[in-house]
């Protein structure tokens, strides 16, 4: 008996994209969780250094100084919670999950 031959598939950069979203992340340094992506926008909470994070989608805003660098790339943690790519190491200067 031959095995059957099996297809594979690539992924969509949309299902990369959900892939990505679904990791969590390390948080940096002590930061300031925010309900959007800027540092005028409420402190709705703090994250500890050395927590994790789950990304759910990214969005452009203020740009930030952190300890990872600059950016204005802001990170969805939550509904209406939002904090600098800055403080979270994602391994990557630029979006690792969908734009919000």
């Amino acid at each position: 008996m031959a095995p059957e031959a099996v297809e594979s598939e690539a992924l969509e950069p949309e299902a990369v994209a959900e892939v990505a979203a679904a990791r969590s992340y390390p948080i940096v340094a002590d930061v300031n969780v925010r309900s959007g992506p800027g540092t005028s926008y409420r402190k709705v909470g703090s994250l500890s250094a050395g927590s994790r994070v789950t990304i759910a989608c990214q969005k452009p805003g203020e740009t930030v100084t952190g300890p990872t660098g600059t950016s204005n790339i802001w990170d969805r943690i939550g509904s209406g919670r939002y904090v600098s790519d800055t403080y979270v190491r994602t391994g990557s200067s630029g979006y690792v999950a969908p734009r919000c």
